[in-house]
């Protein structure tokens, strides 16, 4: 057992309040637009800095839950993020455990051009040109297909599927098994913490886009949730028609419960995959 001494201890006493002052810093503008969601915007008006609400009002959320464009916007979102992480995420692993394989003729090849993409790319109006020569403007796949799968969380997925024991594969194949059943039973339980990292980066990802429906989408009922959630809070979308002057509501109260209605989904996610995500964190630092 190992016997810390007095400095050290205060080290780490230091490095703890440090890092919980950190988190509190980053948790506070989503704390702040949570509390005055459900305050009197009279309240707002007279404590712009309370913290702690004396009065709630709830009408913002029940004005929201009354606008269409938001339930359009939660669908194809959702539909995006599913859709888009499963095809990432399968496209990832197929594509990272042939190219951890040294052995595999054309490897360096196929990585150098994987790589070159890393660097350089066709640009805005080409990728315009392709994604509407392919039929996929106005379309949901506009906004999965070109960022599907990226070069660098591929060469960091083959890294982390390169680290695995070959010794584990040499014996299931002697056990008679084939490569899509060591990927099946061996690769991808063993990824497990690789796996979710990715998870979460590509959700967080696709949750949050909005540019590429700008680009690629010209009718309001495809927007994303976050095109949806810009269009409302930063030009209005429409909101002040909406408000019921007699229910104490207010565009910015409104606002405020937007803000958190679009982004509480993709929040309660991640506790469900810390665990994975920390162990995953690593697999930057494992070498290929």
């Amino acid at each position: 057992m190992t016997i810390r001494s007095f400095g050290d201890k205060i080290f780490d006493s230091f490095n703890y309040i440090l890092i919980t002052l950190f988190a509190l810093i980053c948790l506070f503008p989503f704390y702040y637009v949570l509390v005055f969601s459900i305050t009197p915007y009279d309240d707002y008006l007279a404590h712009p800095l309370r913290m702690i609400p004396h009065h709630f009002e709830f009408g913002a959320y029940e004005q929201i839950f009354r606008m269409p464009q938001m339930w359009s916007g939660y669908r194809n979102t959702i539909l995006i993020t599913v859709i888009g992480v499963a095809l990432n995420i399968s496209l990832m692993l197929i594509s990272a455990y042939p190219l951890s394989k040294t052995d595999l003729k054309g490897r360096n090849v196929v990585l150098i051009f994987i790589t070159f993409t890393m660097f350089f790319n066709g640009g805005l109006i080409p990728n315009f040109y392709l994604v509407k020569e392919l039929h996929l403007y106005n379309t949901l796949w506009s906004m999965i297909l070109p960022g599907v799968l990226g070069a660098y969380n591929l060469i960091l997925m083959k890294n982390f599927v390169a680290s695995i024991p070959a010794s584990l594969e040499e014996s299931a194949f002697i056990d008679g098994a084939n490569e899509f059943k060591v990927l099946y039973k061996i690769i991808i339980p063993l990824s497990k913490p690789a796996i979710a990292t990715f998870v979460i980066f590509h959700a967080v990802t696709q949750w949050n886009t909005f540019f590429s429906a700008i680009i690629y989408t010209s009718k309001r009922d495809l927007w994303p949730l976050m095109l949806i959630l810009r269009d409302l809070v930063v030009d209005d979308g429409g909101i002040a028609k909406d408000v019921n002057d007699t229910s104490g509501v207010t565009v910015f109260t409104i606002k405020m419960a937007i803000i958190i209605f679009a982004t509480l989904p993709i929040i309660t996610v991640y506790p469900f995959l810390q665990r994975f995500f920390m162990k995953g964190m690593l697999i930057g630092s494992i070498k290929g």
